[in-house]
């Protein structure tokens, strides 16, 4: 039998030494947040781990840990017919639960009686967490950032998209939060991330990038939707190394209309999302945009989106909080398009390579 507890500091620099990260806790608790590359295998499921919290308060402790017995030697005997039966000997897997108590302890000690090497984590997931936010504080201070900066709708998002496909290392925390950073940002069909997911799905990106390059990434605001950037990247970013993007008005309002399309395609969700604005624009100006979107008028909304509210606030913003922006270095693509970003991204790696 091979059980091996290690520190939640230790399993952070051996991830990629496990053949498997099993995560022993219910499908809710595995949604709101994992570890990278982790699979669930409920010890308790959902209903479960309900129905035995239920009988530990209202009956006592004993009786609900006889019923979690019988419930997690089922679960884990299925979870070995399904997962473990074609496994070789030299198979190792990491396990953890809440606290690394008896879920995966549960599931650790019969895949150790097989004659697999496991690890547990000691502390379990809790442990980790407490770890990663202390890593990325630790982390951020030996990375290099290079933001990009621009005026909404310069294309910032497709450069760095532009960048990552020539190989540079991308920050895209938009994309993390699956959310445009706006009030017009949410994703159709998409929810955010939890914050601790979204944390744990920027400490894993940080931790992939080497220190000896730039690491390039958007000039975002302190929240991307509703979850909040870490302070320490935050505070990275603000007093790095600007770069601004511009493109004209026109080739703004093109790029906003394609990259938004689903707005358009719905116009009562556009006109949903723009009354949010009501507050800051007045009931008059917000209706006059909503009658435009209703006549199909989209180019001339986008346009006073811009002109009118975006712009004024962005420049503020980045000069309030951009310590390096005023002496950013200017980037001017032809035009919107995935070739001229393209251009732009191996023409800023070129020139990061020249002597």
């Amino acid at each position: 039998m091979s059980l091996t507890p290690l520190s939640a500091q230790e399993v952070m620099a051996r991830l990629a030494d496990f053949d498997a990260i099993i995560d022993a806790r219910s499908e809710d608790e595995y949604q709101a947040d994992h570890l990278p590359g982790a699979v669930n295998w409920p010890t308790l499921n959902n209903a479960e781990r309900i129905e035995i919290g239920t009988l530990y308060k209202q009956v006592n402790p004993f009786e609900a840990r006889k019923r979690g017995a019988a419930i997690a030697a089922r679960n884990i005997a299925a979870h070995i017919e399904r997962e473990v039966i074609d496994k070789p000997r030299d198979w190792q897997p990491l396990a953890y639960c809440w606290r690394g108590g008896k879920r995966s302890g549960s599931l650790a000690l019969i895949l150790s009686q097989i004659g697999f090497r496991v690890t547990l984590i000691e502390g379990g997931y809790k442990a980790f967490r407490a770890a990663l936010v202390q890593d990325i504080v630790a982390r951020v201070p030996s990375l290099s950032f290079r933001v990009i900066c621009g005026p909404t709708g310069s294309g910032k998002t497709r450069l760095l998209q532009a960048l990552a496909a020539q190989g540079a290392q991308v920050l895209d925390l938009e994309a993390l939060a699956n959310h445009r950073s706006s009030v017009l940002g949410a994703m159709p069909g998409l929810a955010q991330p939890s914050q601790k997911r979204f944390e744990t799905l920027v400490w894993d990106k940080l931790r992939s990038f080497d220190p000896a390059l730039p690491v390039f990434v958007e000039s975002e605001s302190k929240k991307v939707g509703n979850l909040s950037v870490p302070a320490a990247l935050m505070d990275a970013m603000r007093a790095s190394a600007c770069l601004n993007l511009q493109l004209s008005d026109a080739q703004r309002v093109a790029l906003l209309l394609e990259d938004y399309a689903y707005l358009t395609q719905d116009v009562a969700y556009f006109c949903e999302r723009l009354a949010k604005l009501t507050e800051l624009k007045g009931h008059e100006v917000v209706g006059r945009w909503q009658t435009l979107a209703r006549q199909g008028d989209f180019a001339s909304v986008v346009m006073e989106l811009l002109t009118q509210h975006y712009d004024p606030a962005y420049l503020q913003s980045m000069q309030r909080n951009f310590l390096r922006f005023a002496e950013a270095g200017q980037l001017t693509p032809r035009d919107r398009s995935t070739e001229a970003m393209t251009a732009l991204a191996c023409h800023m790696l070129a020139q990061q390579q020249s002597p």
